[in-house]
């Protein structure tokens, strides 16, 4: 049995988790800085810093205490090298490399994108993730093994959606460490979309977990929102007309404006369920297009908008399975780290001290099937 510690933070979430075998999540600990970027209504990068190195020692201390293990029982160290904010990536691969290189342990530089990916198959002990807040405050997060949640193994060649605040994008995949991508977002991600929408209606941060709360409450065809579809066999997304298009409803067009306070609860309610369906359209559409073009038998969804629920509904009894992560590892977490980690050890791609944080994914792009 491989027991692998994860380390995630690619941007403002400091994790650490104990997984084994690749599936079983024997821990999971996740530092959160909502509090501390709230009043920004995003991520501030200088503070995202900061926060990690407070926090980077002090869950990977109850990541192994939770897993009930040492450190001489782990049997590698796995760390998101890639994509992320530079300044929040350097704290976990220092970290990683510092105990890989004080263990004698092999080292993996995961990329964060295609763990997201990967989220599908974790599966827990019935605890759900420790989630540490505030000052070392610890709240359990119940398990979620919703109906939408994946039992198995996706059937490949499946179509995978990152869609989260950093990322809206399609990826072909034919096996764990072979991915491509095949379609990403012109401008805001569908995460970041939700946020500016949140500040607009004055919903606060983070605005997806709001919008989706109030959605169902709403008609969603009360208001005609656009839906980007870019030129007619584009899998690229684009979400900037429609967060506009939602500004310029709330407070009206130049010499015609309005206070958005005079928005009325019914109105409100009406925004975010016409907001919502317009989104989960454009991936809807995007997600049939990739599915005709690439032959796939079954799509897998990963990034804090996985755990949308309008989103999980609408991809019920598609027109193929839908696979989603337990809710607990939608967002940003180690888990997923060390779950993935276990493919590139089985391969035997480790990494060296001489492995470096990179901003960028290093998963490439295709336009057709090779």
């Amino acid at each position: 049995m491989a027991m692998i510690l994860g380390i995630e933070s690619t941007c403002d979430e400091t994790a650490a988790a104990v997984v084994a075998d690749g599936v079983d999540v024997r821990s999971s600990v996740i530092a959160t800085q909502f509090e501390l970027h709230e009043i920004y209504r995003g991520v501030v990068p200088e503070i995202a810093s900061r926060a990690h190195i407070e926090n980077i020692v002090p869950v990977i201390h109850q990541a192994l205490d939770e897993a009930h293990c040492r450190l001489a029982d782990i049997g590698a160290i796995a760390v998101a090298q890639r994509p992320g904010l530079i300044g929040s990536l350097l704290i976990g691969v220092t970290a990683a490399k510092t105990l890989a290189w004080s263990l004698e342990k092999p080292l993996l530089g995961v990329d964060h994108v295609q763990a997201h990916l990967y989220s599908v198959v974790l599966r827990g002990k019935g605890e759900g993730a420790a989630r540490v807040e505030g000052e070392g405050v610890r709240r359990k997060v119940e398990s979620s093994l919703t109906p939408y949640a994946c039992p198995l193994t996706p059937h490949l060649p499946a179509i995978g959606l990152v869609c989260s605040g950093g990322h809206t994008a399609l990826y072909l995949i034919k096996s764990w460490s072979d991915v491509t991508l095949i379609g990403a977002t012109i401008d805001d991600a569908i995460g970041e979309a939700y946020d500016k929408v949140a500040g607009i209606l004055g919903l606060g941060y983070p605005g997806g977990p709001a919008i989706d709360q109030l959605a169902p409450s709403g008609n969603p065809k009360a208001i005609a929102f656009p839906r980007s579809r870019l030129d007619r066999d584009s899998l690229d997304f684009s979400f900037s007309g429609l967060k506009t298009s939602v500004l310029y409803h709330v407070r009206g067009h130049k010499g015609r404006e309005r206070d958005p306070g005079s928005v009325s609860q019914a109105e409100l309610h009406d925004i975010c369920a016409s907001f919502q369906q317009a989104c989960i359209d454009i991936l809807l559409i995007k997600l049939g297009r990739a599915v005709e073009r690439f032959g796939a038998r079954s799509v897998i969804v990963g990034g804090g908008v996985s755990a949308n629920r309008g989103l999980r509904a609408a991809l019920t009894d598609w027109q193929r399975p839908a696979y989603f992560p337990r809710m607990e590892y939608c967002t940003d977490n180690a888990a997923m780290i060390a779950g993935f980690g276990h493919i590139l050890l089985d391969q035997g791609i480790t990494g060296d001290l001489s492995m470096d944080a990179v901003t960028s994914s290093r998963i490439r792009r295709i336009d057709a099937v090779d």
